[in-house]
């Protein structure tokens, strides 16, 4: 199977792997893709270091 994927990110900064054939939801945004399953989970390994949502990272900083 050569699914392509789209790599989305929301508003707390948090990742999905999403599928071509779907509709992007409200409230994600398209970050990288369309690409392969493996470059798209490459992708979110380098650039998704912190999971720890935005809101509480800003948080613990303040």
């Amino acid at each position: 199977m050569n699914a392509t994927f789209r790599v989305l990110v929301n508003d707390l900064q948090q990742h999905s792997l999403w599928p071509t054939f779907a509709d992007v939801p409200n409230g994600w945004m398209v970050m990288y893709g369309p690409a392969g399953r493996q470059e798209c989970l490459d992708f979110v390994s380098r650039s998704w270091t912190d999971m720890t949502p935005r809101t509480v990272a800003e948080l613990a900083a303040s």
